[in-house]
């Protein structure tokens, strides 16, 4: 008994969740509201396997990649002679490893200064640019599944942007660490720490120096790597999630290696690999989910029962007359074209779902983009050569004209003209009038 109301009150909260007509409106309700939703949505994500999945090919690519992508990093902070300032960022990723983890990035950077970037030849240094880019374009995809973004950038663009990220990325990290050691070394901040209160809050917040700045770096990989427009506020968001979740995760994985000394006795040398590959893998987990919070938290349409809305066809056709009446309305009043995004957010579905049927709509020349970044809806005709039917008989278009190969004794002709007249009438009866017509035919015959 006892269980069942604990379902029938889960039933009633996921419904309150994902179907509420008349979501809250004041804050604190609004906030709760709509964190309860993100909430639930990277919780139905993780459950689906998708972002297991993800993390588990990032781990095996990683690996592959990670001695050319330090390699070549590096390379630019070698020529500039600020290479050692990266060094303590290596080593606290590996730092919840414990001395285990000190001895792997001191191996890693032992690979990384064997590797001459300049001695590899035309051929190596292809190959090492190959395999950086793999790894960064593996990471776009994750991120591109977790938006809904069907294409990926060009190769390239690619090449461009990914190249461009990981040569001048360490080398704005490292003069942020610069930035960062000057001000705090400076005679004016010296001297405010001669008096208290200054001193110990400049002192706390120099200890803070390093999460500011694996806040920074979640924040930009979240606006940069997924190939739509990711606004800020939500990226930074999710970036301060990830940044607390990644300190949170580094201490209990600290106490968890450092009470696995029966892993030590029954793997030997495999330990360390074992570990390397559970800490690599809650990293990637926590970056990807940081990522699925970003996109809930700006699409709160797309939160819904399945991560992959099914297009029904009622859907669709609703979507259609609302998308068309809501850009064709603040026309007829000479107000300015809505944006598309601001549509989805208002029509509360996944933003796929509005995405499909406007596409439709715009092919067919029933709507068509405007606005000097092109992200708004205007009517593409005159409104009287607008109907309602026009706009149906678009949203259930085939437009790849799978229904022609439907052969015509499994959907006979006069099926399909009866349905288009008459929605009540029964199969008996189009038995019936088939199996006289046959009838007829043979006594013709």
């Amino acid at each position: 008994m006892a269980s069942i109301e604990m379902k029938e009150r889960l039933q009633a909260v996921e419904t309150w969740i994902l179907a509420n007509p008349n979501p809250p409106q004041k804050w604190p309700w609004t906030w709760l509201y709509k964190t309860g939703r993100s909430v639930y949505a990277v919780a139905r994500d993780v459950i689906s396997g998708q972002l297991t999945l993800h993390s588990m090919s990032l781990v095996y690519t990683t690996l592959l990649s990670i001695v050319p992508l330090l390699a070549l990093s590096f390379s630019v902070l070698k020529a500039m002679g600020v290479h050692q300032r990266m060094e303590p960022i290596l080593f606290q990723f590996f730092e919840p490893m414990g001395p285990q983890g000190i001895e792997v990035a001191e191996r890693i950077l032992g690979f990384v200064d064997n590797m001459k970037v300049g001695v590899l030849g035309s051929v190596g240094l292809a190959l090492l640019v190959y395999t950086v880019v793999s790894l960064v374009q593996k990471i776009e995809r994750s991120f591109n599944m977790i938006w809904r973004v069907p294409e990926m950038r060009s190769m390239a663009q690619r090449f461009s942007n990914y190249l461009s990220v990981i040569m001048v990325g360490p080398l704005l990290m490292v003069s942020a660490i610069g930035v960062t050691a000057t001000i705090f070394s400076s005679d004016a901040v010296q001297q405010f720490m001669m008096f208290e209160p200054f001193g110990s809050l400049i002192v706390f917040i120099s200890s803070f120096t390093p999460f500011f700045l694996v806040v920074g770096a979640f924040t930009f990989v979240y606006v940069f790597i997924p190939n739509t427009r990711v606004k800020f506020r939500y990226a930074f968001i999710a970036g301060l999630v990830a940044g607390v979740s990644w300190q949170a995760a580094g201490m209990l994985f600290a106490s968890f290696v450092a009470g696995s000394t029966k892993y030590a006795a029954i793997y030997s040398g495999f330990a360390v690999g074992i570990i390397l590959l559970i800490w690599t893998y809650l990293n990637w987990m926590i970056l990807l989910l940081g990522a699925s919070l970003a996109f809930y938290m700006q699409n709160p349409g797309s939160v819904a029962k399945r991560q992959n809305v099914q297009l029904a066809p009622e859907l669709q056709e609703r979507v259609g007359l609302a998308l068309m009446w809501m850009v064709a309305k603040p026309f007829s009043r000479g107000e300015p074209a809505p944006q598309q995004e601001a549509l989805e957010y208002e029509l509360r579905v996944p933003g796929e779902v509005t995405r499909s049927v406007s596409d439709k709509l715009i092919r067919a020349g029933l709507l068509t983009l405007a606005g000097r970044n092109g992200d708004q809806l205007v009517p593409g005709k005159a409104l009287e050569l607008i109907t309602v039917g026009g706009v149906l008989k678009t949203v259930r278009r085939d437009e790849d004209r799978v229904v022609d190969r439907l052969p015509a004794v499994a959907v006979p002709l006069q099926l399909i003209d009866v349905a288009g007249q008459r929605d009540d009438i029964s199969f008996a009866e189009l038995l019936g009038v088939d199996n006289k017509e046959t009838q007829d035919k043979a006594a013709q015959a």
